[in-house]
């Protein structure tokens, strides 16, 4: 089964995907608020609504407001290799804010203020039930599913600190959707790709991940409780701008299309932010004196 967030005339609205049309789950303004009900997959199963077209859709983060926005860096086996690193011991998290997610269609805003804007296709887990220290071998049944994501990135921002945070959650920066498959949908091998403007940046597979959506989610429980709609970015694979010599980043008017097989794509046009001047602190220079780190 595949569900998202349509954006409609009347507000948000909870769809299931039929082929090529949604189909309106009453009742429920998001997939957030769907998944906050039990018997949520009954409900969306047997709903009946209104329907839309899937072509030319507009389609919100396929959970508008998740509680919390957690994600996992340096998680690719390949991605760890090729930057001379050796596999990590534990996960090493960061987490983005609801305000940092924007629809799979939707423009990414450039900022003046960072020149060194990257891509990174990422695997994201949507929590099903309220978890709280959930051993590894029964994470599988709290996730309602799985969704794509482009984990837009300011490097110049990300690596003025050892901590990353202020890198990775620049408001409406976060392309999230376009559905959540049901897991039985998903092939744990699935591809994973970036391309820009038609170029292919990125090519993994999932199955490369170091820690899985099920480790993941009971590491993640054993330190705070995750709530139903809540969701954990994977991390990326190889192939990433500034991993390049040289290093590459995006320009205005460039079309980023991350696809996770079973998923879907993620189509973004950026943009050039406007009407606000380039002025950056004193003593910033971008993006070639950057400290020499890879991307997350």
């Amino acid at each position: 089964m595949k569900l998202a967030t349509l954006r409609t005339p009347a507000g948000t609205v909870a769809v299931r995907q039929d082929g090529d049309v949604f189909t309106e789950i009453d009742g429920y303004a998001d997939l957030g608020a769907l998944l906050a009900v039990e018997g949520w997959r009954e409900i969306a199963e047997k709903a009946d609504g209104a329907t839309h077209p899937v072509e030319g859709a507009d389609l919100a983060p396929v959970v508008p407001a998740p509680s919390k926005v957690f994600c996992v860096g340096l998680n690719y086996a390949s991605h760890i290799t090729e930057m001379g690193r050796d596999l990590p011991e534990y996960p090493t998290l960061f987490a983005k804010f609801a305000e940092t997610l924007t629809g799979p269609y939707d423009d990414i805003e450039l900022p003046v203020a960072d020149h060194a804007i990257d891509w990174e296709a990422e695997l994201v887990v949507v929590i099903g039930r309220q978890a709280r220290r959930v051993p590894e071998a029964e994470a599988a049944d709290y996730i309602a599913g799985y969704t794509a994501a482009n984990d837009i990135s300011m490097r110049s921002y990300q690596f003025r600190t050892k901590e990353w945070l202020q890198g990775k959650m620049w408001e409406r920066s976060t392309p999230v959707g376009p559905v959540m498959v049901t897991p039985e949908e998903l092939d744990r091998d699935a591809a994973i790709t970036t391309d820009v403007d038609g170029n292919r940046m990125q090519t993994g597979t999932i199955g490369d991940l170091v820690f899985t959506p099920e480790h993941l989610v009971s590491y993640i429980s054993e330190i705070i409780t995750l709530n139903p709609g809540d969701l954990i970015l994977t991390g990326t694979t190889g192939g990433v701008g500034r991993a390049r010599t040289p290093e590459v980043y995006l320009t205005d008017g460039q079309t980023v299309t991350v696809s996770v097989e079973g998923i879907g794509q993620l189509r973004n046009v950026t943009r050039a932010q406007a009407d606000i001047p380039a002025v950056l602190p004193a003593g910033v220079v971008l993006p070639e004196n950057a400290a020499a780190e890879p991307g997350a």
